[in-house]
């Protein structure tokens, strides 16, 4: 299957350079041109000095296979993550990427993508910042350490900041208290958390 991506290089990026990463996963009948336009990434790569990409997720409502969620990617078993390997590939030869400084955010079914990445694609995945959703998997064995930081309003309707299943029902969404738990857990973090 043909898949697609936007990509934004700043202009000002030494090609001598190993570069950071950033994918950026769109929500749920979005797409990577929408995602341009609401987050600022391509600003922000020009003046921080990282790779924006923003992949396209497949079907007529664009979706991630992000395990239990969600659309036609799930029901139709799209291997994103093999997708998302393969970008990484074919980005790494045509720009100098660091390797040890590859990042993934999303937004709701980008977030979920997000957080599949850190348990499947640890190996190349440093860190995550997923946006207004949790882990829809029901394994994670991340093969490293995957640093999260996370970002979700108390008040979201659709995906529930304690959990459970939006206004159309659907998927079973895991309280943040609970993925962030095992996220400290699996990082060997202290238990007690640190405010500076």
């Amino acid at each position: 299957e043909e898949r697609t991506y936007i990509l934004h290089i700043p202009p000002a990026r030494d090609p001598s350079q190993p570069t950071p990463l950033v994918i950026i996963f769109h929500g749920f009948g979005l797409d990577g041109e929408e995602m341009v336009r609401i987050t600022g990434f391509n600003a922000q790569a020009d003046i921080s000095g990282f790779i924006a990409v923003y992949p396209n997720g497949t079907g007529r409502k664009p979706s991630w296979n992000g395990g239990d969620c969600c659309g036609e990617a799930v029901t139709n078993g799209a291997d994103d993550v093999g997708f998302v390997r393969a970008l990484i590939d074919e980005l790494s030869t045509l720009v100098n990427i660091d390797q040890a400084r590859i990042y993934a955010t999303g937004f709701s079914n980008g977030a979920i993508m997000a957080y599949r990445l850190a348990c499947e694609l640890s190996d190349r995945i440093a860190a995550i910042g997923p946006v207004g959703a949790t882990q829809a998997l029901e394994t994670c064995q991340p093969t490293r350490a995957v640093s999260v930081i996370h970002f979700h309003g108390t008040n979201d309707q659709l995906n529930p900041y304690d959990g459970g299943a939006g206004p159309g029902g659907g998927v079973d969404f895991a309280p943040v208290k609970d993925t962030i738990q095992f996220w400290v857990e699996q990082n060997g973090c202290p238990a007690q958390s640190q405010v500076n």
